[in-house]
Order: structure tokens, then sequence, then C-alpha cells
């Protein structure tokens, strides 16, 4: 036998093999609808007894595997179910030959046959035989069923009848000698009266009548069968059918101790109706003995009338742990025999299911690793394939994960070996998918980015390469990009310089036929493959949100700030409601951006690549109101170190923006990276108020600037210094322009006038405005421009003061004008601009006078400023 069958398990050596086959032309489809019928029936209740029949069906088997049915009755194939398509009556005769060459292949096992024919009407069809059924079509056959137990019950009589001719002791009858294929020229010229010979024969034969009574549903006879076989091969050293008589012994005790099977079947594989031995409850006895019984207390069907018997046949069964015992001399038994290569294979993978089941890995294992090394004959790629497939399975079983994603990755490989003239890359693929999980490998990002790595990362790599090759070779660069995508995302740590350059160089090549994007991509056996981004190219270590600059920052009006300060709750103070503010103030800023302004965010990055990175298309995301991002390209130097970025966007409309993170292209990968995924990231704050636009006031004036600054301005102002130089009694006029270059008219206009000096002395009323013209002209439109005239006339009273020379170049006089302007949707400037919200902010522009010389009468002169600054008081000169 060359072919093994690694599905083989214990129960299968109590079960008929019945073979479906097509003859002639049949639709797969169709053939494979009826085969999925006729399976469901594995199983009858024997009529007038409580015995139970299973049947295994194959649609493909062996035929050298049928000669070894005498060895172990289970290989023999017993019945032929033949399924095939006939139009017409002339056809027939054909069809019906073809039947019966059919059935030579497996005639010389063969208990009964049956052929199902579809598509025949006629005189033809309507004849009355027990091997054919006739069917108008594959839809109408709705007894196929009653005709495959009507088959069953067949092969049980023919088997019952094999079962008591061998079974009967026919005193000086001479016993045939049972042999395998390969034995049969070793046994030419023995002496076949010999008492070795007589017992070999004997033995072998009750080891045959232990397996069809077996079959035949005798549970307990095929046990004193197979110990009386055992005693006798072990005395005249047949090691091969000694081994058999083991096996069969321990599979007789798997099926009374597994009821439910160990091939991981659903549910027991008893039939509706029957009920398990009474001693059921006692069958994981530890330490079960072996009581022999007598020969004698057996009967023609296998019921004694004489219950207290069937207490003693119970204790002939192998316990779980002799179970195991049994199954490792038998093993060694057939690894005396080249040609027991395959026997030895099952049995090493049904001894490993038992096993599964006793949650017995490590002894598993040691069966499973004598099975790896067995040799057999020159293995076809397929059957390669299916022997490191089923290795991996049962590796999975005992829970050796590791070592089953190995044999899935050996067997994945070899869909592609050198060998084959079509390489099966799909299958490849598939494989390697399930290797994922034994080494630790999902294809999400997220799991990647949870505490320490996991797994080996030297291993997962390779694997990654290889995924990425394999969809390559599928001709699927989408799913390349992927792998390669979540290779360097994941791997990034585990790199070296020259494997960073060499995925980026592969990537950049791929993406160049494919870009990456942030879709999911979904395989066809229906795993959906997530995006993954680049939140390491470039890294981000802090996200910071950045107010507008002075000039264009909103300011409240003190005058509505009343309005503004309400409460939800009647109560002076609720913790729940402290609770939540302090959450919502720690992710939302306390400063206002303004729509259709630039607004900024800054972020400190750097680069962990040993060569410079380029980041193209990096710009914003964002949730809230409408916000137009303005991407940025940016050049990061090789390994960087923390490194500033400023991304800028404007706000379309009014309400609450939310930064949730930002996008880039690199490597001609798209990727969406949210601040929320990125570890260790520091922020202040995600969301920010939008408020309503503002128009812009540019304010100039007509005196020349100054050299210097008297007094220097604080953060919050704009400050621009202008002189002029004056006699005393002297006046000149200052003209102011402003200019709406905003798209939001100006509505109102305010200018007021104070002293600053730090002793407090009074001068005189330098300055005086009328701006009935100027206010006029408001609302002032945008791309307008109004205009208002200050005098300046110095007018100092020196005749009480004493010193007053000394004092005044102690303390130059400063006299400030406040224009202030309010408006419905707001005012704004850059530079000299004013920012005023009609809602309640005003931005204002201070002209502090400070460097006019004033000529007295005595020839004194007196020095004093002239400075342009924004406050929040407003306009002053």
């Amino acid at each position: 036998m060359s072919v093994p069958d690694y599905m083989q398990c214990a129960e299968d050596h109590q079960t008929l093999l019945v073979v479906v086959q097509p003859v002639g032309i049949v639709p797969e489809e169709s053939f494979f609808k009826i085969y999925k019928r006729i399976s469901t029936v594995s199983q009858i209740n024997i009529r007038d007894s409580q015995r139970v029949l299973y049947i295994r069906y194959r649609h493909h088997y062996p035929p050298e595997n049928n000669e070894w049915g005498d060895f172990q009755t289970h290989r023999k194939v017993v019945g032929l179910i033949t399924i095939t398509d006939c139009s017409s009556a002339k056809d027939w005769p054909q069809t019906f030959e073809k039947f019966h060459i059919q059935k030579e292949i497996y005639g010389s096992t063969l208990y009964d046959s049956r052929l199902f024919v579809f598509g025949l009407q006629g005189d033809v069809a309507e004849q009355s035989r027990t091997d054919v059924a006739f069917y108008p079509s594959y839809d109408e056959c709705e007894s196929v069923e009653k005709r495959i137990e009507d088959f069953i019950e067949s092969l049980f009589i023919v088997l019952e009848s094999k079962r008591l001719d061998r079974a009967t002791d026919k005193s000086g009858d001479k016993i045939p000698l049972l042999c395998v294929p390969f034995e049969k020229k070793d046994f030419v010229g023995l002496d076949t009266d010999s008492r070795h010979y007589k017992k070999r024969c004997q033995g072998r034969m009750r080891k045959h009548v232990g397996d069809l009574c077996l079959q035949a549903g005798m549970l307990q006879d095929s046990l004193v069968h197979y110990h009386m076989a055992v005693e006798l091969l072990r005395s005249v050293n047949d090691f091969l059918w000694l081994g058999a008589a083991l096996e069969g012994l321990c599979s007789a005790s798997v099926i009374y101790h597994y009821p439910g099977g160990t091939g991981g079947k659903i549910g027991p594989r008893r039939a509706h109706g029957s009920s398990l031995p009474a001693e059921a409850g006692n069958r994981h006895r530890p330490g079960a003995q072996e009581v022999l019984i007598d020969p004698g207390a057996l009967t023609s069907n296998g019921i004694n009338a004489d219950t207290s018997t069937e207490i003693g046949r119970a204790k002939n069964c192998l316990s779980p742990e002799d179970i195991i015992d049994k199954y490792k001399e038998a093993i060694s038994y057939y690894s005396k025999y080249k040609n027991a290569g395959v026997i030895e294979l099952e049995a090493c993978v049904k001894a490993v299911r038992v096993l599964a089941i006793q949650k017995r890995s490590m002894e598993a294992s040691e069966f499973l690793q004598n099975a790896v090394y067995i040799n057999l004959r020159q293995l076809s790629e397929e059957e390669k394939i299916q022997r490191y497939s089923i290795l991996s399975e049962l590796y999975e079983r005992i829970g050796f994960h590791r070592k089953s994603a190995f044999f899935k990755r050996v067997a994945a490989m070899q869909c592609v070996a050198p060998s084959i003239t079509e390489p099966g890359w799909r299958a490849c693929y598939k494989l390697l998918l399930e290797t994922l999980p034994g080494y630790s490998l999902s294809l999400d990002p997220k799991d990647f980015s949870k505490g320490t790595h996991r797994g080996w990362a030297a291993v997962q790599m390779r694997l990654l390469h290889e995924l990425v090759y394999a969809s390559r070779r599928m001709g699927n660069p989408a799913l390349s990009v992927r792998h390669l995508s979540f290779l360097l995302q994941t791997m990034l740590d585990f790199l070296s310089d020259q494997e960073k350059k060499d995925v980026t160089q592969s990537l950049e090549n791929y993406t160049s036929k494919c870009p990456g994007t942030m879709e999911f991509i979904t395989l066809p056996d229906g795993l959906k493959l997530p995006p993954v981004p680049f939140t390491k190219l470039p890294i981000v270590r802090s996200v910071k949100l950045l107010n507008l600059p002075v000039s264009l920052r909103p300011q409240k009006m003190k005058s509505l700030l009343g309005q503004n300060m309400s409460t939800k709750s009647p109560f002076i103070y609720s913790p729940i409601i402290a609770h939540n503010r302090g959450e919502e103030r720690s992710k939302k800023i306390d400063f206002q951006w303004v729509q259709g302004d630039v607004c900024e965010v800054q972020l400190m990055v750097y680069n962990p690549m040993p060569f410079e990175l380029r980041v193209e298309n990096m710009g914003l995301l964002t949730t809230g109101v409408e916000f137009e991002s303005l991407p940025a390209a940016l050049s990061l130097p090789a390994e960087s170190g923390l490194y500033p970025v400023t991304l800028v966007g404007v706000p379309q409309s009014a309400g609450q923006i939310t930064i949730n993170g930002y996008h880039t292209s690199v490597f001609g990968v798209f990727s969406d990276c949210l601040l929320d995924k990125l570890p260790g990231i520091k922020t202040n704050g995600c969301t920010v108020e939008v408020i309503p636009a503002l128009p812009r006031l540019q304010i100039s004036t007509s005196l020349p600037r100054s050299a210097h600054t008297l007094q220097p301005s604080s953060g919050d102002e704009i400050t621009t210094n202008v002189s002029v130089q004056l006699y005393n009694g002297e006046t000149q006029q200052l003209i102011i322009k402003l200019e709406n270059i905003g798209t939001e008219p100006l509505e109102k206009l305010e200018v007021t006038s104070k002293m600053v000096n730090t002793k407090g002395k009074l001068f005189g009323d330098f300055l005086s405005w009328n701006l009935e013209d100027t206010l006029s002209q408001f609302p002032l439109k945008p791309g307008k421009i109004a205009t208002f005239t200050v005098n300046i006339k110095v007018k100092l009273d020196f005749s009480c003061q004493e010193n007053l020379l000394q004092d005044l170049n102690d303390d130059t006089p400063t006299r400030v004008l406040d224009a202030k302007s309010r408006f419905s949707h707001g005012l704004r400037s850059p530079g000299e601009t004013i920012n005023i919200d009609g809602s309640g902010f005003e931005a204002l522009v201070r002209y502090r006078l400070v460097d006019i010389e004033v000529f007295g009468t005595d020839g004194a002169i007196f020095s004093v400023d002239a400075r342009e600054e924004e406050t929040e008081d407003g306009i002053g000169i």
C-alpha cells in the first residue's frame, strides 16, 4: 500500500468502505450534490438487533490499497455506488457495460453495488431492478436515501454471513493463511503442516474475525478475538500481524471509551434509538485489567442470554493509558517492515488523535515526530502538501501552534515547488495566511501598538516577505503594497539600515504601479485586510494647536462679558458637572480661531530612517466645521531628531473643530494617522472654537516713523512709533487713514484720549478731533478708505511749576488717543490691523504721542514720542 489516508482515525476500523464514483461524463456539481446526499446515510440500526452499522464513503480510492483488505478489513471496498447520465435508451447498453467494468476494479472484495441513472425515461427506466435506480433528473430523486439504506442492509447481510463463516470452528478444516501483498512470495515452499504455521494461520484468522465483529457492531466480541489473536501471534513472532491485532484492540477500546469519536466529528457516533453500555460510566477507570473471556461464551449473533458475562467483556477493554502503550508497541512492530510505512504512519496519526482528546500533548508530539521521519515511496507534490497540512492540523490540535505553523508554511512552499509546472500561488498564499496565528502575527496594525512585541521578529519578517512575493505572483499588486507597508510599519524597529533601504525601494517600485490607500482589501475567502497608516514615518511626538497672530486674535468685548456668564444648573457646585467640565477643558483649548483665517497646528516629528525622508501631501484631519487643509511637503534629514512642522488650514464656517490627526503620503502610500492611535503623543488639546469671520482694518498715519521707542510694547500689542517737533503753542494736524482690506463692512468708530505717565503730573491738553465727517462714511464697505484728523496743539503752563525743565526731562508727557471701532460682523487687521467682533470681540490700535519736541518761551526744548500700538482698550494717540 502506497497511498496513506491522513484522515484515518481509530473509529474508522468499525466502518464499511463504500466508494461512490461517476460513470461516463457527469457534471461535477451534480455528482457532488448526489454524493453529499448519499453521505448523510452514514449509520443505520440493524433490524431486530441492538447493533449499529457505520459506513465510510470515498469518491476516490486507490485500487492497490484494496489489496490490504485482509490485513485490516476497513481498508476493503465492500460497496460500490456509481452515478451516471443517460438521456436516451440507445445509450443504456453502453452505460450498463461501463458499470460492469467499474465493478471489476474492486470485484474481488465487493459485497454489493448500485447504479444510479439520471435523465433516462421510458420503458427501460420502468424496469424493476435491485442494482439499478432510475431518476428523471438530479432534482427529482427523493428516494435516494431510502435506496442507500436498503443497499447498506444488503451489505450487512453479506458481512454477517462472512463473519459467521469465519468465526465458526470447523474441526478438521484447514484454515487458510491470510497475507499482505508483499508476503505472498515469502511463504512459497513453507511446511503448511507445521505447528508454527498453523498457529500463524489461527492467529491471523482470529484477528480477521475480530475486524469483522467490529464492523458488524459486536464490540465486545471483537475485543475477545483481538486478545486471542495477540496471544497466538506473539507466540510465533508474527510481528506485522501482531501489530495489526494490537491496533485493532486499541481501536475497539477507543470506540468504547470515546463514543463521540476522535476525528473531530460532532456528536456521538451511535445511531438514534441505541444506548451506551451500562458500564460506560466506569470506562475511564485507571489501570483496568485485561480479563480474557472464554471463546465459548460467544454466540452466533454476539448476544449471550447470560448477562453476567457482559460485565466481564467490559473489563476486556483497555484503559486509556494502556491504549497508548499498545499503540506504541504496534508501531514498533510496523517499523520492522519497510513495506508497512503507510500502516505505521496512519497508526501514528490515530494515536495522536486519541492523545489530543486525553490532552497529553507531549506524548502526542513524540508520535508526530516519528510520523515525520517515516520513509514512504516517492510522494507526488500533492501528497506532500496533504501530508504537511495534516501534520500541521494535528500539531494545532495538541496546542503546538508554532510547530503547526511551521508545517503549514512548508505545505505552502510545496504548492509552488520548482517541479510543479503550474505553481499554485493562490493555494500558497492561503496557507501562508493560516500560519500567521502560530507565529503570533496579525495583519491588523492595531495589534502592534499594544505593549511589547510578541513572537520572533525575524521569522515574522520572513513570512511577511513571502506573503508579498506570493501576492505579487498572484497578480495582485495592491495586496503586495499592503503587506509590504505592514512589514515596514510594524517591523521598523527590527530592520537593519540596509533592510530599511531595500524595503522602501521595493515599496516605491510597487506603488509606482499601484499606490497604497486607506481602503480595506477583501480577499476571495472573505477576509478583510485593514489599512496600514504610516504612523512611524515620520514619528510624531507632540501636537500643539497655535493661537492666531496678535493682530488677528479676537478679543472678548467687556461690555458683553456679563451676557456670557450664565450657567445651566441652579446649583453653585456640582461634582458631576465639575468632572465633565474638567474632561472638556482637557480637550478644548482657551483661545479661538476665526472663520476664513489661516490656522496653524505644530507637530514635533523626527525621522527614524537612515536616509532623507520625503513626506508629501501632509495635512490635517478634522471633524466638526468644514475645514480646508493646506497640504505641506517635508524633507526630513536622516535620523533628524525632533523637528518642528507647522500644518495650516482655513476653517470655512463657525462652530467647533477637532483635530483628529494628519494625513501623509510616504513612498507612494497614503496614510490617515489618528492622534488617539499614536503611542506616547503629547497634545495641548484637540478641540477649538471657530467664531464667525471678522473684517480687516488697516491703519496708517501722516507722521514719519520715529527712530526709537520710548517704552517697549507688551506681547499682545502691535506698535508703530512716529515723531513730530512742535513749539509751545504750535499746532499740527495728524491724518489717520482707515482702510477696510477685508470682506466684512465696518459699522462704528469710537475715539478716546488719555494721558499716560507715571507721576500723574498735569500738562496741557494736546489732542482734539472731530469724527462727524468720518462717521458719515460708515458703514465702511470692503476696499473703501476713510480718514479723520487729529489736531496736535502744544499748550504748556510754566508759571507755577518749579524745576519744570528737570521734571519734563525725567518724565516725558504722553498723550494717548484711543479709537474704538465696533462692527456687527467684526473687524481685524494684519500688522496695524483692528479685530472687533460684533458678538463681543474687539481689537484696537493705540497711537501714543511720545516724541513731540516743544519749544518753551525761554528756549527750552521738551521731547515727546508718538507711538502706535494695539491693546485691548482702544486705538490711542
